[in-house]
């Protein structure tokens, strides 16, 4: 039986108009109703998907959401943070040289503040355009301190001049970095070891639920850890190939209710005892 159920966002519960539609909502309404823990699992910040937790009334004492891609996980009513890992100072300096040395934009997110540091004139970074409920504020690298919290690095910058650039990317930051692509136009760095799946798997030890207990559904590269870690791995079929791939299940796309569907035949259809 499927008591956690963990949803990415875009590209999965958002449709294209970045919506949650009618049917998505009632699903998941109802498989919370019977007790099931239905939890946001992105790469945002708490405070970039409050719209949404507020849509799916995931606002009560007990409602969780993994942010971060894993990095953190939260309370939703308070924002209380249960479990964190974040980037030390040292690693954003490493990260600041080696956008520097690939001629990109590099922004590092601390909370809900996205700060823009100056590591090219050429190109600017897009990321205010994929979240804009955040606040942005530029800085130089001389001024981040070792007090605050450096949930993540990204680099936004356009599809194909990425890709040219990843390329140039030396393995050691593989080594050191979970390194992952979580849009065709974004570039994430995380701690190493810290994913979604990680992320999950700490939250589902504190409510004493267990691995075959829990399903994922996600689309993208950055839910691959997730996929393959539940007992249950949905893609949509939207999804990247190698998601797929590794998936369980694959339900329908973003625009035609494929978390709804999902929810439906494997979490709602045992509560009520169909097969």
């Amino acid at each position: 039986m499927i008591k956690l159920v963990a949803i990415d966002l875009d590209g999965t519960l958002l449709d294209s108009k970045k919506e949650i539609s009618a049917r998505n909502k009632e699903a998941l309404t109802q498989a919370k109703a019977a007790g099931v823990k239905i939890v946001i699992c992105t790469g945002r910040p708490l405070a970039a998907i409050g719209i949404y937790l507020d849509a799916l009334n995931l606002r009560d004492n007990g409602d969780y959401s993994i942010t971060f891609n894993g990095g953190l996980v939260q309370k939703n009513d308070t924002g209380e943070i249960i479990e964190k890992s974040s980037l030390a100072l040292e690693n954003v300096h490493e990260l600041y040289e080696l956008a520097k040395s690939l001629n990109v934009p590099l922004d590092i997110l601390s909370d809900g503040l996205v700060m823009q540091l100056s590591t090219t004139q050429e190109y600017e970074s897009l990321y205010s355009q994929l979240n804009k409920l955040l606040t942005f504020e530029s800085y130089e690298v001389a001024q981040l301190t070792t007090d605050r919290i450096y949930n993540k690095a990204v680099i936004a910058v356009d599809q194909a001049y990425l890709d040219e650039q990843i390329k140039k990317i030396p393995s050691l930051f593989y080594d050191r970095y979970e390194v992952i692509k979580t849009r065709s136009n974004l570039l994430e760095f995380m701690p190493k070891g810290i994913t979604k799946a990680y992320g999950i798997s700490l939250l589902a030890r504190d409510l004493g639920i267990k691995q075959e207990e829990i399903m994922t559904i996600g689309d993208e590269e950055n839910d691959v850890p997730m996929i393959e870690y539940a007992g249950l791995g949905v893609a949509m079929e939207n999804a990247v190939a190698k998601v797929k791939g590794l998936a369980d299940v694959i339900t329908d796309t973003n625009d035609n209710d494929g978390v709804a569907q999902a929810v439906e035949k494997f979490v709602l259809e045992p509560l009520r005892g169909g097969n």
